[in-house]
């Protein structure tokens, strides 16, 4: 199967809007993800599609691809589960490799693929400290609350415990706080008087021993509050507040401000960077396409393709396509949707 732009890619007037709207205009032209619920949908007729895929000489992994990437992912739980029902087998027996982890991303619960990342990051070494930030600042309470969950029904363990376990100083402190969930919902009402005040806290805040300031704004506050406060910030220091935290913070605690302080700015330009970094290793890191591609593809893709192709001059389908070879190329093009001209 080809990804092409009449078959797959959304109209010229949805490319054009992806173009002009960013993470904060979702409300306004509806959804900014690649894909959608798909309207012709029919179980029966998509496990019949499956079924020929793994049935024949050889599997045909095209057909597998174009049935999941034009799904919406409650179509896919739907599609995984009759497909249990009638074989006894998951879909992703028939695939092996990177292909395999990215169906069996595409056909996992949310939460569950949520949980699954969150509990290799709480595991690994400390450079992958920052997906755990990633998956507890950007994803919706709701959501975040749905992986906790999970984690702990998969696991068998509080995500909580983990991160005490696993983690210290203040990147402890900000994943325990971010893992409650209580961060402040945007009311579409400003409060300059709140921001001047966290502003003078942060400014007292600095140095050693004083991140506790720092966390608890960090963490509680809703993203327009915080973006108000970052320029205020700088208009009363004539410093940016990420320059502020380079010289004022060291090792953990630098990286995980820096990183919150990156989704806050501008979540879909964050993930920018990330799939850049993942495309730019020797080899392509396909743990950080797949996640995020596939969890943002019915959210803020587009937007994320937006930015990427502003920032690097170079749009994330042609990386995609120049990068990643194989089967992969084909399903995470599929995701990507489209170029940007």
């Amino acid at each position: 199967m080809s990804v092409s732009r009449g078959e797959m890619g959304p109209s010229l007037t949805q490319e054009i809007l992806s173009h002009l709207g960013l993470a904060n205009k979702t409300a306004a032209w509806g959804t900014l993800g690649t894909l959608r619920t798909f309207l012709s949908f029919s179980v029966d007729k998509d496990v019949q599609k499956l079924l020929r895929a793994i049935t024949g000489q050889g599997v045909d992994h095209s057909a597998i691809i174009e049935v999941l990437t034009n799904r919406s992912r409650e179509q896919r739980q739907l599609l995984s589960r009759a497909f249990w029902e009638r074989t006894q087998q998951s879909l992703q027996a028939a695939l092996s490799g990177n292909l395999e982890r990215i169906v069996v991303a595409l056909l996992q619960p949310l939460a569950q693929s949520d949980a699954q990342e969150l509990r290799t990051a709480l595991k690994a070494s400390s450079p992958a400290k920052d997906v755990a930030l990633e998956i507890l600042a950007t994803r919706a309470p709701p959501r975040l609350q749905e992986c906790l969950q999970a984690y702990k029904r998969d696991f068998q363990v509080e995500a909580e415990e983990d991160i005490k376990s696993g983690t210290s100083s203040i990147l402890q402190d900000l994943l325990l706080a971010l893992a409650k969930g209580s961060r402040e919902s945007y009311c579409g009402i400003t409060d300059y008087n709140l921001a001047e005040q966290d502003v003078k806290v942060l400014q007292q805040g600095e140095g050693p021993g004083k991140e506790d300031p720092w966390v608890q704004i960090f963490s509680q506050r809703n993203p327009e509050h915080l973006r108000r406060v970052f320029d205020l910030y700088q208009w009363h220091t004539g410093q940016a507040l990420e320059e502020a935290v380079r010289d004022r913070f060291h090792g953990d605690a630098q990286v995980a401000l820096l990183t919150l302080a990156s989704v806050v700015r501008n979540t879909p330009l964050y993930f920018a960077d990330k799939l850049h970094q993942g495309l730019q290793e020797t080899e392509p890191n396909y743990q950080v396409l797949t996640r995020i591609l596939i969890s943002r593809s019915e959210i803020d893709l587009l937007s994320i393709r937006a930015e990427f192709k502003k920032k690097f001059g170079k749009s994330l389908y042609s990386s995609l396509q120049d990068t990643v070879k194989g089967d992969c190329q084909q399903a995470l093009l599929a995701l990507c949707r489209a170029e940007d001209l």
